[in-house]
């Protein structure tokens, strides 16, 4: 029991020691980040790394003011900047869960250098939303400047299952598959497709399990819908 208890106060010593360390660097990229602001305050490229890096600290409020600071700065005198600090407000507003915000942003660089990223995260945007026939348009423009790009065809795959389109999607997660062979999300849904499909699926959620454990273990409920499918399907033959 002494034992016990030393091990499990040595763990949380060894987590808390990891959450300070972890801190630490956080607090000291965001004081660089800052620091370029100040040493930089022309450069918009300095507001967007910070506002994605306040993103990635889900700082989502301060990373909207410090963007739209930028923007009324920036907007109108560089073409470029308004494209780029645009598109990073798109991506706090998706971050942050707000998609008809991020849809707007995105929707607003259509017709710039940065359109073809624009689409991606339209797509993903109305992926989030459930609204798969847009995320499939949008994924499909984006395919158009991006044949080989794996996120692209894995996003079309996705959009395409959502829609039971599951040959369809097959042949997009295939070409995933082909560029990204360890990408776990890519072979989970790859095995759902082949086995709604009748074909092989074993070796597709044996790489997911390897490649992508946590995201195997959250699609178990999607797998046993997908066999309750399947079965009936089979039922009915």
């Amino acid at each position: 029991m002494v034992k016990n208890n030393e091990n499990l106060k040595n763990s949380q010593l060894k987590i808390q020691k990891e959450h300070e360390e972890k801190q630490k660097k956080a607090d000291e990229t965001l004081h660089k980040l800052v620091n370029d602001i100040d040493e930089h305050p022309n450069d918009y490229r300095t507001y967007y790394d910070l506002g994605a890096f306040l993103v990635e600290l889900h700082n989502f409020t301060q990373a909207e003011e410090l963007i739209m600071k930028a923007l009324g700065l920036f907007a109108d005198k560089n073409k470029k900047a308004k494209a780029v600090l645009t598109y990073g407000l798109g991506n706090v507003y998706y971050a942050a869960g707000e998609f008809d915000k991020s849809i707007e942003q995105f929707n607003s660089l259509s017709s710039s250098d940065m359109k073809a990223d624009a689409y991606i995260m339209l797509a993903q945007s109305y992926m989030s939303k459930k609204d798969y026939k847009k995320a499939v348009v949008f994924a499909l423009t984006a395919q158009g400047f991006r044949k080989q790009d794996p996120d692209v065809n894995y996003l079309l795959g996705s959009s395409l299952m959502a829609l039971g389109n599951f040959s369809e999607a097959a042949q997009f997660l295939d070409n995933t598959l082909h560029a990204q062979p360890k990408n776990g999300k890519a072979n989970f849904d790859r095995g759902i497709v082949a086995m709604v499909l009748e074909e092989d699926f074993d070796y597709y959620f044996e790489n997911a399990k390897k490649y992508d454990k946590k995201y195997f273990d959250n699609g178990q409920k999607r797998l046993a819908d997908i066999e309750k499918f399947v079965q009936a399907k089979q039922g009915k033959k």
